[in-house]
């Protein structure tokens, strides 16, 4: 290797030129050239060189891993922003995503304070041109909301993402109601703020890509929204939304039910609960924490719930009946066990115990003989 700190003045023979605009641009500022009829002479300004291992004009690398970052990210567009909403824009926003919210409600104030620009007009919302818009609004008021926006002021390729505990109901009505433009992925992230407020990891991320665009950057598009969830570690299921509102009947909506029965029931904590109660209150504690707009959202646009609430019904009465038919078995047998004391049993009459409230005395189980 070569070490100098400067060289002098030199000149450089470069090949003939054809035409003088054919030179380079760079090279055309800095020099002169001198023609004559056998020969072109090139004379080339003074090379100063400071220093071999000299940094860069620019840093190149930390530019390219910037505009790679950068490309890796998605402008995301909350619509509804309540509690489910700003629990995803938490994740968002550390992740460097730029967010945007709207909502009907006013949360301008919690929006700042989690780095999201709030907008209380859709039109100004939309004329931001999000990639991504991100409905949370409830199950009931989807229609409403896709209806109010002003899809016009969108870009045609936009991405219409949702994230309800249905998925048919929304599916059909994204199909209906946005034009064909746009690109369609429904999700439904199977977790919530308290189950999901300390981890996603292994959290069940369910989706299935309704109408996505042939375009490479729009195909990149979805999977980079996809690529939030699973870089939180989020268990990634493909699933249609037929299969999906089949299979959360019979394992949501089932929760839910059971959780608010619970509620209803009065469960409290005692100095002696046993971890099965512990799994009852932490149930109840985790459903109840959700409007009963939403439960009442899985009931009505799940056409698998009506089924599920039959079977428990069901489920219930076969219990009861297997509890009484014991206490009913029991009771024969202390009557007609002694074949011969029978004409005397038939003066006493058997004591029944009675359902007593919670907190209420035990009964005692009947004895072996009643005579």
């Amino acid at each position: 290797m070569f070490s100098f700190t400067s060289l002098q003045s030199s000149k450089f023979r470069l090949p003939p030129f054809s035409n003088p605009s054919s030179i380079p641009h760079s090279l055309r500022r800095s020099s002169i050239l001198s023609c004559n009829h056998q020969k072109q002479t090139f004379k080339y300004r003074s090379l100063c060189v400071r220093a071999l291992d000299a940094a860069q004009p620019y840093d190149f690398e930390a530019i390219n891993n910037d505009r790679f970052e950068k490309s890796k990210k998605v402008k995301i567009a909350i619509v509804g922003f309540g509690n489910f909403g700003q629990f995803l824009a938490k994740t968002l926003v550390r992740q460097g995503h730029k967010v945007l919210a709207h909502s009907r409600s006013e949360y301008s104030d919690i929006a700042r304070k989690l780095g999201v620009q709030f907008f209380t007009d859709a039109d100004d919302l939309c004329e931001e041109h999000p990639e991504v818009v991100l409905i949370c609004s409830s199950i009931l008021s989807t229609k409403s909301v896709l209806e109010s926006l002003p899809l016009q002021r969108l870009k045609r390729s936009t991405l219409f993402v949702d994230v309800l505990s249905v998925k048919e109901i929304p599916r059909k009505l994204f199909l209906h109601i946005l034009p064909p433009e746009f690109d369609v992925l429904c999700t439904h992230p199977m977790f919530g703020p308290e189950s999901g407020k300390d981890s996603w990891e292994s959290l069940p991320f369910v989706y299935d890509k309704v109408r996505i665009g042939d375009d490479e950057s729009r195909i990149s598009r979805c999977e980079k929204f996809l690529n939030i969830f699973a870089q939180e570690g989020c268990r990634m299921v493909e699933m249609s939304c037929a299969d999906h509102d089949r299979e959360a009947a019979e394992s949501q909506f089932i929760t839910h039910t059971m959780g608010r029965i619970l509620e209803k029931f009065g469960l409290e904590s005692t100095s002696i609960n046993t971890k099965g109660y512990e799994t009852l209150l932490n149930l109840v504690e985790n459903t109840s924490g959700d409007s009963f707009e939403l439960y009442y959202g899985l009931f009505l646009y799940n056409k698998n719930a009506m089924e599920q609430l039959e079977r428990l019904d069901m489920a219930f009465e076969s219990l009861k009946k297997q509890l009484f038919g014991h206490l009913h078995e029991i009771l024969r047998k202390q009557l007609f066990e002694n074949a011969e004391g029978f004409e005397e049993s038939k003066n006493i009459k058997p004591v029944f115990p009675k359902l007593l409230q919670n907190g209420g005395d035990a009964v005692e189980p009947p004895s072996e003989n009643i005579g």
